[in-house]
């Protein structure tokens, strides 16, 4: 069995490509936001983002799976990674919290169950309706 390596500069320079594009398109969003006078903008925009981005990693894992390490790095990890953020949504919970705690826990609420939701989409978009977990892929029947 051969034993792959558990660190690849390229493989670490395209998650650092793909993070760039990734916060990039996230700053196009949102910046603009920023000046926008009622205060729940934002944080719904950053929960948008969030949703269709565990969304889109769900696609990404589903349809990759092992097969492209390295394209699936580039869009998973970086793309993804750097388009979504935990911090932002951490830190505007907080504060839509201690300013309106119902909303602020509908917030919270929706985040987490609503991006366990669109992973789950996602990996099911990806995947297919001939590739689910656990089943045999159309590769290894052969």
């Amino acid at each position: 069995m051969v034993q792959r390596a558990w660190f690849s500069p390229a493989v670490l320079l395209l998650v650092i490509a793909g993070g760039a594009i990734g916060v990039a398109v996230r700053a196009v969003i949102v910046v603009p936001l920023g000046d926008v006078a009622n205060p729940l903008v934002v944080p719904v925009v950053t929960l948008a983002v969030n949703l269709l981005g565990a969304f889109t990693l769900g696609v990404i894992v589903g349809r990759l799976d092992d097969h492209h390490p390295r394209l699936r790095a580039f869009l998973g990890t970086g793309v993804m990674g750097g388009f979504t953020t935990y911090s932002a949504f951490a830190v505007q919970s907080v504060t839509v919290s201690s300013a309106s705690p119902l909303i602020g826990l509908l917030l919270i609420a929706v985040s987490l169950f609503g991006g366990l939701v669109a992973a789950v989409t996602g990996l099911g978009v990806g995947r297919g309706p001939t590739r689910r977990p656990g089943a045999e892929s159309p590769e290894s029947a052969e």
